[in-house]
């Protein structure tokens, strides 16, 4: 069983795994973060399908990008429960969760990432970057996108839309993800897991993809 961890945004999620078979997924939300009642939902999830903590044999987190805050949350929660029971923990970026939403060959996932930015990246069926992520000005990662059979993967892709009018991307197909991504987040790390590719909990790391506000003005 997998234990999967979202709370990257104020809507965020939990999902229990029986390998690639969704059990329950909870959905959360929080506009203050997650970090006073992350553990307590925890409980309420586990309780409501009669499992054991003991029973979990893979954590999950949803590494980012998103709110510094929430990266840091979550993936301490995944990385705590990993050591306390001597099981592996495994960090699944938020773009690559998107993309498994697809079913096309090339799969352009995009999240708001404000300043006029977006963090994005492009994916294979395979869920393998094409394109790096990065975090961007939208015209400029529009330019670099390649030729295919591409669709775009987004919660919302409402703000995107503007910048589609005239291009040749204005009639390409969007796939509208859920706001829950911990069963996508936890069926990616089923496979890395099921491949041998699950790292030491300690080693997990954060998607950030962008410094944080304190890095970005800081002044010496």
């Amino acid at each position: 069983m997998i234990l999967a961890i979202d709370t990257t945004s104020e809507f965020g999620s939990l999902a229990l795994m029986r390998g690639a078979d969704r059990v329950d997924e909870m959905p959360l939300h929080s506009s203050d973060g997650f970090a006073h009642l992350l553990h307590e939902q925890l409980g309420r999830l586990l309780d409501r399908n009669e499992v054991r903590l003991g029973e979990i044999q893979c954590f999950a987190a949803a590494a980012g990008p998103g709110s510094f805050t929430g990266v840091r949350v979550g993936l301490a929660a995944a990385k705590g429960l990993a050591e306390a029971t001597g099981r592996p923990a495994i960090a699944v970026s938020n773009l690559r969760a998107l993309a498994s939403f697809g079913s096309r060959p090339l799969r352009a996932t995009v999240l708001d990432a404000r300043r006029g930015q977006v963090y994005a990246a492009v994916y294979n069926e395979d869920l393998r970057a094409v394109v790096p992520e990065a975090v961007i000005a939208l015209p400029a990662w529009l330019n670099g996108l390649p030729e295919g059979d591409l669709e775009f993967i987004a919660q919302d892709f409402a703000p995107f839309r503007a910048a589609m009018a005239g291009t040749r991307f204005a009639e390409i197909p969007v796939v509208t993800a859920p706001r829950a991504l911990a069963a996508a987040v936890a069926r990616i790390a089923w496979q890395e897991w099921q491949r041998g590719d699950a790292p030491d909990p300690a080693a997990l790391d954060a998607n950030y993809v962008r410094r944080s506000d304190a890095e970005l003005f800081w002044k010496e």
